[in-house]
C-alpha cells in the first residue's frame, strides 16, 4: 500500500470513529448545529498556555501536553468535515492533501493562531495550518493516528461509564485516565486490526469502579 493510500485509509478510519463517538454522545448530532469551531479555538488557547508565550517570565514548552491537545482539536476538525455532507472517502482524500501540505511557518505560536483564526472568522478546520502544528511538535501522521485512537476508545468508555451523568472515576489509583491510557497505548500494537477492542477491554480492566 502506498503512502498516500495508507494516509487515506487512517484518515478514513479516524473520521468513522467519529461518526460513531458523535452519535454515541447524541443520534441527532448533525442537526444539534454543535460549535465545533468554537470547541477548536478555545483548544487552541489551552495549547497555547502548555506551549508557553509569556516573554516576561521563563517557560518551556511541554510537547506530550500539546500534542494531546493538536488530538483534541483533530476531534473537532473531523466533526466539523462530517457535517459538509461530503462522504468519508472525499473527506479523507481532501484532508490527506492539506496534512501533507505545510506553509513552511516556523513559530509554533504563529501556526497555531492561523488554526484559530480559520476557527474563529470562517468556522472552519484549517487543515493545512493543522499540518503546520504537526510538523512544528515532531508529530506525524502515524503519530496521531496512534494518539487519535486511543483518546477516542478513551472518550468511549467515559460514555459507558457515566460521563455525561456524572458518576464517572477519573482519576483511577493515583493517575488521571489520560495517563493510564498513556501507558496502556505503549504496549500495544496500533497496527493491528483489533487495536481498539484491545484497549477498551485493558482499560475496563484497569478502572477502579
Amino acid at each position: 500500500m502506498s503512502n498516500n493510500a495508507t494516509q487515506i485509509k487512517q484518515i478514513s478510519q479516524m473520521l468513522a470513529m467519529q461518526d460513531a463517538m458523535n452519535t454515541r454522545v447524541s443520534e441527532t448530532w448533525r442537526e444539534n448545529n454543535y460549535e465545533w469551531y468554537r470547541a477548536i479555538w478555545v483548544e487552541c488557547a489551552e495549547m497555547l498556555d502548555h506551549y508557553g508565550w509569556k516573554w516576561w517570565k521563563h517557560q518551556t514548552a511541554d510537547v506530550a501536553q500539546v500534542q494531546l491537545e493538536l488530538v483534541d482539536i483533530f476531534h473537532f476538525g473531523l466533526s466539523l468535515r462530517l457535517m459538509t455532507g461530503e462522504n468519508i472517502a472525499q473527506i479523507a482524500q481532501k484532508l490527506a492533501s492539506e496534512l501533507s501540505q505545510n506553509t513552511q511557518e516556523k513559530d509554533f505560536k504563529t501556526a497555531l493562531e492561523n488554526l484559530a483564526s480559520a476557527a474563529v472568522t470562517h468556522k472552519q478546520f484549517n487543515g493545512q495550518a493543522f499540518a503546520d502544528c504537526m510538523l512544528l511538535m515532531a508529530m506525524d501522521l502515524d503519530e496521531l493516528f496512534r494518539q487519535y485512537v486511543g483518546k477516542n476508545t478513551l472518550n468511549f468508555f467515559r460514555q459507558d461509564h457515566g460521563y455525561q451523568e456524572g458518576s464517572y472515576v477519573k482519576v483511577w489509583h493515583g493517575k488521571e485516565d489520560n495517563e493510564v491510557l498513556a501507558d496502556v497505548v505503549k504496549q500495544l500494537d496500533t497496527t493491528a486490526d483489533n487495536f481498539q477492542q484491545t484497549l477498551y477491554q485493558i482499560l475496563k480492566e484497569h478502572y477502579p469502579a
